[in-house]
């Protein structure tokens, strides 16, 4: 289970209310006009202007829980510096590679452990990267056209995006390769493919099963099928319980039918 629900919150030209003095509330300041935002000072003027968010980052632990409680109470979500439990969002690490944006968080454990995994990650992630989803945006359109069914559009995306493939996100020279890629692109065929699981570790899934996984339109699985498993699938796959040794069902797309692991 996740403990925080990621979300991405579009503030360009909107009032953001920033409180405090000092590093904490200048890095504050920093990160909305980064993002578009419109920094305001003072919590009542922010509140008359509609601000959604605050971030506060005062010093002092009453002053911190004075204008955090009145401004949750005007029903702005806070984040306060350094005090985790008078926050409804905290701030990830962000690693840039616009429109491509990966947020690291830790649920305010630990900001020091964001920011190295996102160094390690800026190592992997080629600068193009962005370049590749602005050239898929432009092609939304043709793509549509070439797959009109949303499961084959998905599955054809999925193969060309896959390690190795067409459209490897980590090859700097995929962004140029997209129009080529969409005129020969065949269509990718849906069926039903049945995994015998290991065991109910997701890190026991080959490669090759977690993309199937990962791209399927129904997973059916057996009654005690591990949560972390399922967790692997498509949120918006359906998923459909089966007895065991069940026939899985038929539909359009892919079926990945996840039978239990060999009784010892």
């Amino acid at each position: 289970m996740i403990e925080t629900l990621p979300l991405f919150h579009r503030i360009a030209g909107q009032p953001v209310v920033v409180l405090g003095a000092g590093e904490a509330a200048e890095a504050k300041r920093r990160l909305v006009e980064r993002s578009g935002g419109l920094v305001v000072d003072d919590l009542e003027e922010g509140i008359a202007r509609g601000a959604r968010l605050a971030f506060i980052a005062h010093d002092e632990e009453t002053s911190a829980e004075a204008d955090a409680l009145r401004a949750r109470s005007a029903g702005l979500l806070v984040n306060a510096a350094d005090r985790p439990r008078l926050c409804d969002f905290t701030v990830p690490s962000i690693l840039e590679r616009s429109p491509v944006l990966v947020a690291i968080g830790t649920g305010g454990a630990s900001a020091g452990l964001a920011k190295q995994l996102r160094l390690r990650l800026e190592m992997l992630l080629p600068r193009s990267l962005g370049d590749l989803a602005k050239a898929l945006g432009a092609a939304r359109t043709a793509l549509r056209s070439r797959f009109p069914d949303a499961g084959e559009r998905r599955r054809a995306l999925d193969g060309a995006l896959a390690a190795g493939g067409a459209l490897d996100p980590l090859d700097e020279g995929s962004a140029a390769k997209v129009a080529s890629w969409l005129a020969g692109a065949e269509r990718e065929r849906g069926g039903t493919v049945e995994i015998t699981l290991r065991s109910g570790d997701p890190e026991d899934l080959t490669l090759r099963e977690a993309r199937l996984l990962g791209s399927a339109d129904i997973i059916a699985h057996e009654q005690g099928t591990s949560d972390a498993v399922l967790d692997r699938a498509r949120a918006d796959a359906v998923r459909v319980v089966l007895a065991e040794g069940g026939t899985p069902p038929k539909g359009e797309g892919l079926v990945i039918v996840l039978r239990s692991p060999p009784r010892a």
